[in-house]
């Protein structure tokens, strides 16, 4: 079966382009992850799937089921300890600025996209997730980006220094398909800090302690998607009907789904090794309430 591709943000058109920018605004983020980039290779299912999932991902009830998620995986670094990274990464000043914004901005987008992720993935499987609110009646949460989270940036998945390539690739064959995951790309661009940082994680992602850890996190993120206020009205059947690959973007959402437990522990392990940060809420949504009408016309 081919390896899926991925649509960059910069490179993405029509439909496309317009679901990406939506769901950037919606899940207030300046970038978004492999997971969704790889389905954006898939025009028909991306729409259709975030037609789906949209109304959910702007509510209070998704944020707080992706804080919950969070807040479980800091529980769980801090029971397996401080990895000693940031001690032993030579960065400078400015350089920790700009590190401490890119962990913060992938602290909270990863539980965000494990929710997301396990919402689609049961859906797909035929499982009922979501209630039967109607549409509109859950709490919104404000859309765009906060003004002091960090721009996504990221090297070249192909580097040209070899040292990180064979970096990325190690990193690649530990977590697992579809594809490098984009933190380790976005910290890439202090290498000395990621080699420290990947150094002391994956011995520990290795550990029976750490896979019960993650399982803990799944389990978790499939009863808060289970839980989101509106019915997910995505299928097998509805997939066929699109006339995409289906067998491919099931493969890809359920790589996606089981490794994101994962990164999200990685990256609150990363997190809890720097002492001014916020490990649980780094971006807390503010309450907003206005009418689809005034949703519709920001989100064009």
């Amino acid at each position: 079966m081919a390896s899926p591709g991925q649509v960059s943000e910069h490179e993405a058109q029509g439909e496309v382009e317009r679901v990406l920018h939506e769901m950037r605004q919606t899940l207030r983020v300046t970038g978004l992850d492999v997971t969704v980039r790889t389905w954006a290779g898939f025009e028909r299912f991306l729409v259709a799937m975030w037609e789906a999932m949209g109304p959910n991902t702007e509510t209070r009830a998704f944020e707080s089921a992706a804080d919950e998620v969070r807040a479980r995986a800091v529980e769980a670094a801090e029971r397996l300890g401080r990895l000693g990274a940031w001690e032993a990464a030579m960065l400078g000043e400015s350089q920790r600025y700009h590190v401490r914004g890119a962990l913060e901005l992938y602290h909270y987008l990863n539980p965000k996209m494990l929710v997301f992720t396990s919402a689609v993935k049961l859906a797909l499987q035929d499982e009922r997730v979501g209630t039967l609110q109607p549409l509109g009646s859950a709490e919104r949460v404000a859309r765009g980006a906060p003004a002091r989270m960090m721009a996504m940036e990221t090297v070249e998945e192909r580097p040209d220094d070899a040292r990180l390539r064979g970096l990325f690739e190690d990193i690649e064959e530990t977590v697992g398909p579809p594809a490098l995951p984009g933190e380790f790309r976005g910290l890439a661009l202090w290498p000395g800090y990621l080699e420290a940082a990947w150094e002391r994680l994956k011995p520990r992602m290795r550990t029976e302690e750490w896979a019960r850890a993650c399982d803990a996190l799944l389990e978790t993120s499939r009863r808060l998607a289970r839980q989101l206020p509106y019915e997910v009205a995505l299928s097998k059947e509805r997939l066929e009907v699109l006339r995409e690959d289906a067998e491919l973007i099931q493969r890809v959402t359920v790589q996606s789904e089981w490794r994101l437990p994962v990164l999200v522990l990685g990256m609150a392990t990363l997190v809890g090794d720097v002492s001014d940060l916020e490990r649980r809420l780094p971006f807390p949504g503010e309450a907003r309430l206005v009418p689809d009408f005034v949703v519709g016309e920001e989100l064009r």
